[in-house]
């Protein structure tokens, strides 16, 4: 439960921490001394918007023609919890606006607000279930890269205690999740080498990514504390499994009653259909917003258990779209395209939109896939899902639907990031490169 400033300072809180995210997804702010909160919570706190324009390497790459203007990111007071590992520390995540009071476009947590809207005015809650994987490392100067992974040692994958974490920091991380309220409840060694999850149960559509986002900020911060570097990226390292972000989504009413449940096909509602069929009608759109990155095209491929084709099938891990085998309460949809690089509030709106759309214009999916997908009748006919940076961004760009939702600032924006991201990485000479071509050509 979120914390009144009250008790906190009773705590011993003596500093608010006011967070946002970027469009990279990365934790922003300020702190300020807790006697100033109240003012906080009055008018907000001026921040240059420059700082949603900038890319990874600190280039201020959009915006310029605003003449960078101030925007003010707004307390929302029931987010406050205290820093389980910095108890004089209390954080709140804040809402952008424009200095006139209207919204920020380019503000992640406003977009998904306005996505969850539309369920709203049609009785319908959103509900998602956000599941991250990461990798540790640590620092080694004789390193290629200047890291090697925290436990290198193979088949590690669901085990527990010093020998699948040596300094027992993923069960500090696990409790300090349940003390500040992000609904964790288990964690585990993964596949990967020194790759780690933590599981994070399911909330309406704004409290799960709030919890998401707050999550990796608090991996980050809490292996930074331990001298380690937390990544949440899709393929650190080319010799290991990739790291994924898969969406669990389902829709109720404001009983609670899961609405994906009813008695068509394999105890499926129209209404789940139709959802469906709005995730795999702009599938190819939402790759941008949940693989933003170069590095997350280096784990798509057929053998990864990562989807390649606008697909879905039951309990079918191969798939775009999973349905797992419960039904009644647990029933619902697990979109698995995604890296944890995503910024889990525009994922989240991302998918929302394209469900909401299938929704409104009551489409419907294709027949389900068993199994290999790729030796079934019909996947030559799937739509391929984008396999570079540089292809998802132009399917964004070209789904007028998924680009008019999110706003055309955000959208603009995003892609003006991107793309120079994009255009830096076409002209770097990698090492992979040297190593290949150098003393033969």
């Amino acid at each position: 439960m979120a914390e009144t400033l009250d008790q906190l300072i009773k705590a011993g809180v003596n500093t608010v921490r006011l967070s946002y995210p970027d469009l990279h997804g990365i934790a922003r702010g300020k702190e300020f001394p807790v006697s100033f909160f109240q003012h906080l919570a009055d008018d907000g706190a001026a921040h240059c918007e420059a700082i949603m324009t900038v890319d990874l390497r600190h280039n201020v790459v959009a915006g310029f023609e605003h003449g960078f203007q101030d925007i003010v990111a707004r307390p929302d007071i029931s987010t406050l919890r205290r820093l389980t590992w910095d108890p004089e520390v209390a954080l709140c995540l804040a809402d952008l606006e424009r200095m006139d009071g209207s919204p920020y476009g380019v503000d992640s947590r406003g977009v998904l607000r306005r996505a969850i809207a539309g369920y709203t005015e049609r009785g319908l809650v959103p509900v998602l279930g956000p599941e991250l994987e990461f990798y540790l490392c640590e620092p080694d100067p004789s390193a290629p890269n200047g890291y090697r992974r925290y436990v290198d040692n193979d088949s590690h994958v669901y085990t527990v205690g010093a020998v699948a974490d040596p300094r027992g920091l993923l069960r500090r991380m696990l409790h300090a999740c349940v003390d500040m309220d992000l609904g964790a409840y288990a964690a585990n060694h993964e596949f990967g080498r020194s790759q780690y999850e933590i599981n994070l149960r399911h909330s309406d559509a704004l409290d799960a990514s709030d919890r998401a986002y707050l999550f990796k900020s608090v991996v980050k911060e809490m292996a930074a504390i331990d001298g380690l570097l937390a990544t949440f990226i899709g393929k650190p390292w080319n010799d290991d499994e990739g790291s994924g972000f898969h969406l669990h989504l389902s829709l109720s009413d404001d009983s609670g009653a899961n609405l994906l449940n009813g008695d068509r096909d394999q105890g499926l509602s129209d209404v789940a259909h139709h959802f469906l069929a709005g995730l795999l009608e702009h599938g190819p759109a939402l790759m941008a917003f949940f693989n933003p990155t170069t590095n997350a095209y280096r784990r798509i491929h057929e053998e990864a258990l990562v989807p390649t084709l606008v697909s879905w099938g039951h309990d079918n891990r191969l798939c775009l779209a999973r349905v797992p085998r419960e039904r009644g309460g647990a029933t619902r949809i697990e979109l698995r395209l995604g890296d944890g690089a995503a910024n889990p509030y525009l994922a989240a709106a991302a998918a929302l939109f394209a469900g909401l759309d299938g929704i409104e214009r009551e489409l419907e999916p294709p027949e389900p896939f068993e199994g290999l997908i790729y030796e079934q009748p019909g996947a030559e006919d799937c739509t391929p899902l984008p396999r570079t940076f540089d292809a998802a961004l132009a399917a964004l760009d070209a789904d007028a639907v998924i680009k008019d939702a999110m706003g055309e600032e955000l959208v603009g924006t995003f892609l003006t990031i991107k793309g120079a991201e994009l255009d830096r990485a076409s002209k770097y000479v990698t090492d992979w490169e040297f190593a290949e071509y150098t003393h033969h050509l």
